[in-house]
């Protein structure tokens, strides 16, 4: 399941809410934030520190993700997956060993810009921030990143391609939206 929305939307936060909750329902869970499965400093900013298409289009390593992470855990799987990929503090491999997965775990992926991009998904959970708020909320230095939402909104239309959507404009009041397989 991915948790997607931009950075203000607190993805990761809401994934391990959930995370938290699931073993009550008798099901284990595994969160692995995207954040972990970007690419190494050289591909992701080939094109400078600030270039909101390559945040939009380079960033994440969806190849990666999916054989390391969303493979094994999906149908067939080995049920050992890798947490994190890259250090992206150190701008190197992680070299972190394979966890096992409790069996029949609920795989909880957050980040931003998740969808459209070919991730094996069973189900897409989206934290939709207006761009408004996104620009209210966004810090001036990472203001930068705004038109690569922008793109996203446009291209992918995020909101209409997930199964339940959380309008995140207020963080104190979110608005579950329900579409998709949920939406009936």
């Amino acid at each position: 399941m991915a948790v997607d929305g931009p950075e203000v939307a607190a993805p990761e936060q809401l994934a391990e809410a959930v995370a938290a909750r699931l073993p009550a329902l008798g099901r284990g869970a595994v969160v692995v934030p995207a954040t972990g499965f970007y690419r190494p400093a050289s591909l992701r900013l080939e094109h400078g520190r600030t270039d909101p298409d390559a945040r939009y289009t380079d960033w994440l390593d969806v190849g990666a993700l999916n054989r390391e992470v969303l493979g094994p855990l999906g149908p067939g799987g080995s049920g050992e997956y890798l947490p994190v990929l890259w250090d992206l503090a150190r701008d190197r491999a992680s070299r972190l060993p394979r966890r096992p997965a409790p069996p029949g775990a609920v795989v909880l992926v957050p980040g931003a810009l998740l969808q459209g991009v070919g991730l094996v998904l069973d189900v897409v959970v989206h934290l939709r921030v207006s761009p408004a708020a996104r620009r209210r909320r966004t810090r001036p230095e990472d203001a930068w990143t705004l038109p690569a939402f922008d793109r996203y909104d446009d291209e992918v239309d995020p909101a209409g391609l997930a199964d339940a959507v959380v309008l995140a404009d207020h963080p104190d009041r979110p608005a579950l939206v329900l579409a998709g397989r949920f939406g009936g």
